[in-house]
Parts: C-alpha cells; sequence; structure tokens
C-alpha cells in the first residue's frame, strides 16, 4: 500500500497550487468519484463542501452543478464543468473562475496517479483570493483532499 500522503508540488507559478497521490483502485473507478458531483463532500478535504444540490449524477463538457458551501457562514454556488476527458481529467469552476481540475494517470490495472491543481490564472479578482487566503488555504486543502480521495476509492475497490 502507498504511503497515506500526498505529494506537494512545485508549480513555479504562484497562482497555481498541486499536489499528487497514487491510489490503488483502477483510474475508471476514481474518475467515477470525481466526475460525480454528489460525491464532492465525500472527499472534500477542505470541509466546505457541505452538500450537493442540483447536477447531473456524471459531469459531462458544460455540464453544471450546485452546491451548498460553508466557510464561516453557509452558502450556495453553482459549478461548470470546463474540462473533461473520461478516465483523464476533470475541472470546474463557479463565478469567479479560478479551477478546481483533477488529472489521472493509469500506472497499472490498479493504480492511478492523481494530481489536484488549484488554478487561480483565470479568476476574477487576484485581490479577492489574497484577501481570503485562497492560495495558502487551498494548497492544504489539496493534500487532505487526495488523502481522503484515496481512502474513498480504496475503501469501494479493496
Amino acid at each position: 500500500m502507498s504511503a497515506l500522503r500526498a505529494e506537494l508540488l512545485q508549480t513555479g507559478n504562484d497562482l497555481i497550487k498541486a499536489g499528487r497521490i497514487e491510489i490503488n483502485a483502477p483510474a475508471i473507478a476514481v474518475f467515477d468519484i470525481l466526475a460525480n458531483p454528489h460525491r464532492h463532500p465525500d472527499f472534500d478535504g477542505s470541509k466546505t463542501v457541505q452538500r450537493s444540490l442540483s447536477g447531473p449524477t456524471r459531469l459531462y463538457l458544460g455540464a453544471r452543478f450546485g452546491m451548498q458551501m460553508r466557510i464561516k457562514i453557509p452558502y450556495l454556488i453553482t459549478n461548470t464543468c470546463v474540462e473533461f476527458e473520461e478516465n483523464r481529467l476533470v475541472a470546474w469552476r463557479h463565478f469567479s473562475h479560478h479551477i478546481w481540475r483533477y488529472e489521472l494517470a493509469e500506472l497499472g490495472p490498479t493504480r492511478t496517479q492523481v494530481t489536484e491543481y488549484f488554478d487561480g490564472r483565470p479568476a476574477r479578482s487576484q485581490y479577492w483570493l489574497r484577501k481570503i487566503n485562497a492560495y495558502s488555504n487551498n494548497q492544504k486543502a489539496i493534500l487532505k483532499t487526495l488523502v481522503r480521495l484515496k481512502e474513498l476509492s480504496e475503501s469501494e475497490n479493496g
């Protein structure tokens, strides 16, 4: 079994935070979890995603889905899937336009490498992201999310 820690990645860009982990489960199984917005509260390491409110059970390019969130106070957010490649890549954004991205690489029939990114480059307000400490907070949340995704994927495919 691989370590129960995610690796912090240096992206060379202060506006992109990333982490990586190896999961002992097939890429299709891991992707099935990521591509189902109703599962997002199950693996969210930030603990801000409270529950899914709307959307398909499987994302696709252009799919919209709503979430109940909480950062100090509860709020609702609608996300749009902006990148999608079956069993390899899924990404979404909301009105602020920063992106959460997951890239999967098959390491074997039952091993998958998952890299998660928080990409602030397309954000509408760098000032706001810095004011709420989004880059530091998301870097920490990525590592926790990847560990939770690993635990969930391995328990369901073990």
